[in-house]
């Protein structure tokens, strides 16, 4: 099975492809840029030098892969991106490699990046993800799997966004989101738990309310994170809490505050003042 390459398009030297890309017209693949099998590259769609893609990822018209960084610190070092499988990019989404030598950008398999979103250099993506038009995350951002970004928000560098989370539209994050929560607002609070996306992600009732009494003893019962996290190390015994309890305790820029904390102070936020009713999982 060949490859179907458009007349128009730029083809750079020591490219590899796999068998049945599709190439359209205007795209470009820099020098020693990497294709799998069976990837559709629509219109205009710039592959950088150093970028790697695997199978069956749809590309969309504009789509700008593997650029140097928007870091001013850039030095012109060999850098890299590695995108996995089947993962839709759509129009003019920016995914810039690594800044430092020798680093990468890192996304893995079975992603939507939506028109706009922006993948800054040295971003970690994991599977499953979803990042909504306009979603930008700064540079050496965390994003882990099934987490869901609604459109127009922006992460801050070094930022983690934990499995199964989800930020709301229109909200700035400036410090981790634990797994499994819904966060949102301006600086970005804790609502409450991500219930639906718990419940779509297969997790059993058992899992579900050991995940809801984590979250209570951590952010609706009073104790601060050190005595939050080990109560809920004593009380709780599940793999998917264990990996929350990991991802606080590794923290480094801290978690966001819980809503009605009153941590986020007079700071604007898109969020009611009043915790919200918890939702039953």
């Amino acid at each position: 099975m060949g490859n179907n390459i458009h007349p128009s398009a730029i083809i750079g030297k020591g490219v590899t492809l796999g068998e049945g890309n599709t190439i359209g017209p205007g795209c470009i693949l820099e020098d020693g840029a990497a294709l799998g099998s069976r990837n559709t590259l629509w219109a205009h769609v710039y592959v950088g030098p150093g970028t790697a893609l695997g199978d069956d990822n749809q590309l969309h018209m504009g789509a700008v892969i593997g650029h140097v960084p928007q870091d001013m610190a850039f030095g012109g070092g060999e850098t890299f991106t590695r995108i996995g499988h089947r993962n839709t990019i759509r129009e003019y989404v920016t995914i810039h490699r690594g800044t430092k030598a020798a680093s990468a950008t890192l996304v893995g398999d079975e992603n939507v990046f939506m028109a706009g979103s922006h993948l800054g250099h040295n971003c970690q993506v994991g599977s499953r993800t979803t990042l909504a038009n306009l979603a930008t995350l700064a540079g050496h951002c965390v994003v882990e799997d099934g987490a869901v970004l609604s459109g127009m928000i922006v992460v801050h560098q070094f930022v983690r966004i934990g499995r199964l989370a989800m930020v709301s539209g229109l909200s700035a994050v400036n410090k981790d989101v634990p797994p499994y929560l819904l966060c949102g607002g301006r600086p970005a609070v804790i609502q409450g738990l991500n219930a639906v996306g718990l419940r779509r992600a297969g997790l059993s009732p058992p899992i579900r309310e050991e995940i809801k009494r984590a979250y209570k003893l951590l952010y609706r019962e009073g104790r601060n994170v050190h005595h939050a996290l080990e109560a809920i190390e004593r009380e709780c015994q599940s793999a998917e809490v264990k990996a929350l309890l990991d991802f606080v305790s590794g923290s480094a820029r801290g978690i966001c505050a819980g809503i009605g904390s009153g941590e986020e102070g007079e700071a604007e936020s898109v969020l009611p003042r009043k915790p919200l009713q918890q939702t039953n999982i």
